[in-house]
């Protein structure tokens, strides 16, 4: 475990944004679908902030993680917990399914693959100059 401090710095700006989303935004299209589209690249972001493991296992696992939670909702897990009035829980796990939101999971964790694949490429890296 070592601590990663790009990522970290990503996690708080992600977090920030994403909270700046949640308080302020009461629209139909950024709040709803580019704060779940933030929130996979945040929690990936988050793990890799503190773990150095593969980026693309790290990426399947955080996808499979938020298909879990939205497949939650389906079953009204909530309920089941007795937890469907903790505004936290609510917050945290969400309160009803969307097939739309498992799209904006699918691609925010595809923007992250783009992006690892990348800067994963040793020809892809600044090239520096030594003198």
């Amino acid at each position: 475990m070592k601590l990663n401090r790009s990522y970290l710095i990503l996690t708080l700006i992600l977090f920030i944004t994403e909270v700046f989303i949640g308080i302020y935004l009461h629209d139909r299209l950024i709040r709803p679908f580019g704060g779940d589209l933030l929130v996979v690249i945040l929690i990936y972001c988050l793990i890799k902030s503190f773990l150095n493991t593969p980026w693309l296992k790290t990426a399947v696992g955080t996808l499979i993680f938020s298909y879990i939670v939205e497949i939650s909702q389906y079953f009204n897990l909530l309920s089941h917990l007795g937890l469907q009035n903790s505004k936290v829980a609510g917050i945290l796990l969400g309160h009803s399914f969307s097939w739309g939101d498992m799209l904006c999971y699918t691609i925010g964790i595809s923007i992250v693959m783009i992006i690892e694949l990348i800067y994963s490429q040793p020809n892809n890296l600044p090239k520096t100059k030594i003198i």
